[in-house]
């Protein structure tokens, strides 16, 4: 891991992902791109192209200022963070910029509850989530330290999922972390025997290690939702982190069939790592 991403508005809630990204490149000697988007507004490119340019300038040196001051933090001493402002107007644009720098992880801040429930339903961070190719951390609060120790990883066991979780499994080895991976068993439609659960599991380890070596390590547990099953699960390991696979056109949605990705976020204080499939 090389370049991490973090996008910055200049809250209090970037300020946590940016903490977070310092904390890691102080372990990992990884490059921070802090960046930071121009809101610019469609009824100001309305206006005559002479207001636009000076609206432009204004609020470029408005974020180069707002930067300088907001880099002035003892948690980066000895970091290196880049600046980067573009003129774009939503954070959908991250993915390429991503792309152009080769980079490897997306830190994101978001507000607690609330935050996480607009996240789901058209914000700046689904947006992300949704279009990244790059794998995205959702920071909720400030982390006292990047020890990702215990990283719960839930997985429905599907093929296309496969690569995901090669990737998700990459990751954690980087954070020196443990991956207590998770199958939740729900009751009617969604009902699986053990053996059908081992055999489904067994199934995709072959395809994706090329042994089943790691299913005597998969946790299978029963409970009334999934959302309840990850939470409840996440809280008896002690996790420090709940990581899944996303799907780039539906975003946790594809995952977890439905609202229930809002609810896990709403209700899970944890970050959040996705991994596109």
């Amino acid at each position: 891991m090389k370049t991490i991403i973090v996008p910055v508005d200049f809250s209090e809630y970037s300020e946590y992902a940016l903490k977070t990204a310092a904390s890691l490149s102080k372990k990992m000697e990884v490059n921070i791109l802090a960046l930071h988007m121009l809101d610019i507004q469609t009824d100001t490119i309305n206006e005559s192209p002479s207001y636009f340019q000076e609206r432009t300038v204004f609020l470029l040196e408005l974020a180069k200022k707002r930067f300088r001051e907001f880099l002035k933090k003892d948690c980066l001493a000895g970091v290196k963070v880049t600046p980067v402002i573009k003129h774009f107007k939503v954070f959908s644009e991250v993915n390429e910029i991503a792309k152009k720098e080769n980079a490897d992880l997306i830190i994101m801040g978001s507000h607690g509850a609330t935050g996480m429930k607009e996240l789901f339903i058209g914000s700046n961070t689904e947006k992300v989530i949704r279009s990244s190719e790059v794998p995205v951390m959702v920071v909720k609060s400030d982390l006292s330290s990047f020890n990702f120790d215990d990283v719960v990883y839930a997985t429905d066991f599907s093929k296309e999922s496969i690569d995901a979780y090669v990737r998700m499994k990459s990751i954690v080895e980087e954070f020196n972390g443990r991956m207590h991976i998770l199958y939740v068993n729900t009751p009617y439609e969604s009902f699986k025997t053990t053996s059908e659960m081992e055999s489904l599991a067994a199934k995709f380890f072959e395809i994706s290690d090329g042994n089943i070596e790691k299913l005597k390590e998969v946790n299978f547990v029963s409970d009334k939702t999934v959302e309840e099953g990850i939470l409840n699960f996440a809280d008896s390991v002690g996790a420090d982190l709940i990581a899944v696979s996303t799907h780039a056109r539906k975003g946790l949605a594809h995952f977890f069939k439905g609202s229930l990705s809002e609810d896990i976020a709403n209700h899970s204080t944890l970050p959040i790592l996705t991994v596109k499939m």
